[in-house]
């Protein structure tokens, strides 16, 4: 049966202000621990192929296999061992962000000119220093591309999550809901709501990036005068 309510109620939206608040702090947390958790194990990765580089085609290839598995068919392998809990949301999340950080990272920190890493050595940094001081900020702009293209697409999965339960699924509930029940207005919050994220992230992104690598914003004013 079709609901004959408006396609936007506006009175519903706002009894149930509280509850979008709730669903979208919610939606905030499981992105944020995903892609936090997804970059802490990529830096290590690229950090490992950076010693070793015949390490980065298999790391690549299995990250790429895992990032091809359907989301559904992943929640329903893993609900048997974890259950309907957040890690049966959050491992899924974690492992799409893989392929692209490791090679975000990894592309970044072989953007670093040859010259400015003998410089480096020259002035006798150590490999840690050198990786601290040198290799990393200047990989930042390439890293930042990878985080805000993983954080994007993360934001966009996390409604997935309410297919196993409304505990863990965010704004994907309310969608999830509005869909089983034949009213668009929870439909349309759920999805505005989630694609305002998507691009809040983003802007936070490149305002984060922009703090982090000054040196980009005089060299494109340079460029510019």
């Amino acid at each position: 049966m079709i609901d004959d309510r408006p396609l936007i109620d506006w009175a519903w939206i706002a009894e149930h202000l509280p509850m979008i608040g709730a669903a979208t702090v919610q939606h905030v947390v499981i992105a944020a621990l995903a892609v936090t958790a997804g970059f802490a194990i990529s830096l290590g990765i690229a950090l490992w192929v950076r010693r070793d580089r015949r390490v980065y085609g298999p790391a690549t290839a299995v990250s790429g296999i895992l990032y091809t598995i359907p989301s559904l068919a992943l929640f329903a392998l893993l609900v048997p061992f974890t259950g309907l809990s957040l890690l049966t949301v959050e491992i899924p999340l974690v492992t799409y962000t893989l392929l692209i950080l490791i090679r975000g990272i990894v592309a970044g920190l072989d953007a670093v000119p040859a010259d400015v890493r003998e410089a480096a050595v020259g002035m006798g940094l150590t490999g840690r220093a050198r990786l601290r001081r040198v290799d990393l900020p200047l990989a930042l702009p390439l890293i930042f591309a990878a985080l805000r293209l993983a954080a994007v697409s993360t934001i966009g999965l996390v409604t997935v999550g309410a297919l196993i339960g409304d505990a863990y699924g965010g704004l994907g509930v309310l969608i999830n809901e509005g869909l089983q029940t034949f009213f668009p207005t929870e439909v349309y919050v759920g999805a505005i709501v989630s694609i305002a994220l998507a691009f809040a992230a983003d802007f936070a992104l490149v305002r984060a990036q922009r703090r982090a690598t000054p040196w980009t914003r005089v060299r494109d004013a340079d460029g510019r005068g």
